[in-house]
């Protein structure tokens, strides 16, 4: 993956990277941080030194009770198991 645009964050300097349990052994999933400022980097598990997308406080709260609501179930497709 080539990123010709990306520009480099200095909150993403010294983040410590982490996946899900539920990550499969073939690195198909996605990692995040913690930021200093309470917010969260998300990336691309596969590529480590690729674009990494950056949510405020607000933003990963609400995704995250959205998950827990059950608002994309829908996105999981047929067998949400694995």
């Amino acid at each position: 993956m080539h990123i010709d645009h990306a520009i480099e964050d200095p909150r993403l300097q010294d983040a410590t990277w982490r996946k899900s349990r539920r990550s499969n052994p073939s690195g198909n999933c996605v990692e995040l941080a913690e930021l200093a400022d309470g917010g969260v980097a998300v990336r691309n598990s596969r590529y480590p030194s690729g674009p990494a997308l950056l949510y405020t406080p607000a933003e990963i709260t609400a995704f995250i009770q959205g998950a827990k609501d059950g608002d994309f179930d829908d996105l999981l497709g047929r067998d949400s198991t694995s």
